[in-house]
């Protein structure tokens, strides 16, 4: 039987053959956090008896959202980060190298990859086919410790994009109109799937911009 994408990727990382509704443990090949979630994931962590990260180079700490810190509260979370990414040798994006969404897709993630986030946008990443999520900062300390992370797979939703696009109408214009059409929680816990002839002629940077904009519609990844 054919599967989904997310179902394909999923079943790569698992030691069985899933499909939607399965739940099932599974590898991950990225596992990063910012500033604004990496404290807590870093706390849990610790909670749970790690001190250190089950792969370095598959954790990644971005300091972007508060960059440069406006307070003393969040120069202290950035201090957290940046002792813990040197002690467990994790990887370390710092103040001015750029957005970690940006980031991730120009320099970490592959297709096929699984990618999970302490950001809800995580899911920007799918646009170069791999299976990326956010989810909750203890799942996120889980992701660290264990380079795995368990989970639901989800169902998908298909949706073509064809014809033409007019001038003036733009990718952003593209996913607004579908989150108006399924309502803001009408995709939850589902994997959007994106296809058509207008997907297929779209820019890398607009295809980012439509899976970023998948959470809107409650999306687990797009």
């Amino acid at each position: 039987m054919p599967k989904t994408i997310a179902e394909k990727i999923l079943s790569e990382h698992s030691d069985r053959d899933l499909c939607a509704g399965d739940i099932a443990v599974v590898d991950v090949d990225l596992v990063m956090a910012q500033d604004g979630t990496g404290p807590l994931a870093i706390s849990q962590l610790k909670k749970m008896g790690f001190e250190n990260v089950a792969s370095p180079r598959k954790s990644i700490f971005f300091i972007d959202h508060a960059a440069p810190s406006p307070r003393k509260e969040l120069s202290d979370s950035h201090k957290i980060i940046r002792e813990f990414a040197v002690s467990a040798r994790a990887v370390l994006s710092d103040i001015g190298e750029g957005v970690c969404h940006q980031l991730l897709v120009e320099n970490y993630v592959c297709p096929g990859n699984v990618v999970i986030g302490a950001d809800s946008h995580t899911c920007t990443s799918g646009a170069l086919g791999a299976f990326a999520t956010g989810m909750g900062s203890t799942d996120i300390a889980v992701g660290f410790a264990l380079a795995k992370t368990w989970l639901m797979v989800p169902q998908t939703i298909k949706v073509n994009f064809n014809g033409k696009i007019n001038k003036g109408v733009f990718a952003k214009d593209l996913i607004i109109y579908l989150i108006g059409k399924i309502t803001a929680d009408g995709a939850s816990y589902k994997a959007l799937e994106f296809g058509g002839e207008v997907s297929k002629s779209l820019e890398m940077e607009e295809r980012f911009t439509i899976s970023n904009m998948a959470v809107e519609a409650g999306a687990k990844t797009g």
